[in-house]
């Protein structure tokens, strides 16, 4: 098993930015993808960004391109999104997910789950 535990939440005004960490352990962070999702109140868990096994190759979702940055530390054990501009509507809980099979941009594809860290963006 994988555990993970996001950190780096908080409050911040529109157009500031966020570094949210993601701490995992067990076994080893090189065996799988990972991903970022994201809940607000009352809406489903949707897609940010996810990378690859080694950190090759990520991918975005349209709403959060050019302006947030996934990237890992196999070496840390760590992934972090750097999250830039950031927009009122980016208020969420920010979940990090472990997958062992691709980098996949829906909820049910991850094995492995943090427990989500608040972001909230104030206007």
């Amino acid at each position: 098993q994988v555990q993970l535990v996001e950190s780096g939440g908080g409050l911040v005004q529109a157009g500031g930015s966020l570094r949210l960490s993601c701490a995992t352990s067990g076994r080893t962070l090189s065996n799988y993808a990972m991903g970022w999702f994201r809940q607000a109140p009352g809406k489903e868990r949707d897609f940010v960004a996810a990378i690859s096994w080694y950190g090759s190759s990520s991918n975005y979702a349209d709403s959060v391109k050019g302006r947030f940055t996934i990237s890992r530390d196999n070496g840390k054990n760590t992934v972090y999104l750097q999250m830039n501009s950031l927009k009122p509507e980016d208020t969420a809980i920010y979940y990090c997910a472990a997958d062992r099979h691709g980098m996949g941009k829906r909820a049910y594809e991850y094995d492995y789950w943090g427990q989500g860290t608040q972001v909230t963006v104030s206007a």
